[in-house]
């Protein structure tokens, strides 16, 4: 249900990992859709992709989208690699449709970025960089989620973060995701079988970007350790508050420009340990649809409360 609001047929191993409040194994479903929800028409069933009743022209539009999603992922995992070996750079995911290979033709690639504590904000200037080189190469990499190792635990307990957790797929920093999968156990309330990352990436073939992030990542390994002395902590840090202030009045002036104010706090928030940016409302639009559909299919009334925790 919530994978059909984003044209998503799935298969029955995503309908297990997916599957809201109920811990079971990939057979135990298997067994439901084959005994249950398929004779009785609940759902339909095409080249090994189940859906609602009457959707079943999204399957050739998934494998449209997941053929577009493959030479995105080796751009995604080569620039994943050079963010991550920024000075202070903890962690690289990707996040948003490229995560589940849901991409149309000019698809970006998202990513969520943990940081060193009190590095934040000087950090995302140094990916702006990289993604302002990426334009410049023709490919569009939006890094709209920072977050600093001490703010790991997210305040937003319902269905949509709690997927974002599930679906992202880590590039760099392995064990801090593991620490930030951890640290927000909530989610297991909503997906008890989505444990661990939803997929390994294999490394994109050897290229000249490939080659020339080896020679990267030894020099901002020699640039992190010359940033820890003390006059260069000292000099950082004020930068860093230098850099914050100036990038949160450029945010809240865009925002009073584009929405007047009128955003949501838990989307778009500004502070020394994180820098969220989804000034579209996503995840309350992503909610809002799929309380309606299941209102649709149910012909009863949804309670919003019931994808809150």
């Amino acid at each position: 249900m919530y994978a059909d609001i984003f044209d998503y047929p799935v298969t029955a191993g995503e309908i297990h990992r997916y599957l809201m409040a109920c811990a079971t194994d990939l057979a135990t479903v298997q067994q439901a859709l084959d005994r249950s929800l398929l004779p009785r028409g609940h759902l339909e069933s095409r080249q090994g992709y189940y859906f609602l009743p009457g959707r079943e022209a999204l399957v050739p539009v998934r494998q449209h989208r997941a053929t577009i999603a493959r030479p995105l992922w080796h751009h995604a995992y080569e620039y994943g690699l050079w963010v991550g070996r920024l000075p202070f750079v903890r962690m690289v995911a990707v996040t948003g449709g490229l995560a589940v290979d849901n991409v149309d033709e000019d698809a970006d690639i998202d990513y969520l970025i943990v940081t060193e504590p009190g590095r934040l904000w000087l950090c995302r200037a140094l990916v702006i960089g990289l993604v302002r080189w990426a334009a410049r190469r023709g490919h569009v990499i939006c890094p709209n989620y920072f977050l600093t190792e001490s703010a790991l635990v997210i305040d937003e307990h319902n269905l949509y973060t709690a997927r974002e957790l599930a679906q992202m797929v880590p590039i760099v920093g392995f064990p801090v995701y593991e620490r930030m999968r951890q640290l927000n156990a909530w989610a297991d309330e909503f997906l008890p079988n989505a444990k661990g990352a939803p997929r390994a990436i294999a490394p994109a073939p050897a290229n000249n970007l490939s080659r020339a992030g080896d020679f990267w990542a030894g020099a901002c390994s020699w640039v992190e350790r010359g940033l820890r002395t003390p006059v260069a902590c000292a000099l950082w840090a004020r930068l860093e508050a230098w850099e914050m202030r100036r990038k949160i009045n450029k945010f809240q002036r865009q925002i009073a420009l584009t929405t007047g104010g009128a955003v949501a706090a838990d989307e778009v928030a500004f502070c020394a340990d994180w820098c969220k940016g989804h000034f579209d409302g996503h995840a309350h639009a992503v909610l809002r649809f799929y309380a309606q559909r299941l209102e649709q299919v149910t012909n009863a009334p949804i309670q919003r409360e019931t994808m809150q925790r």
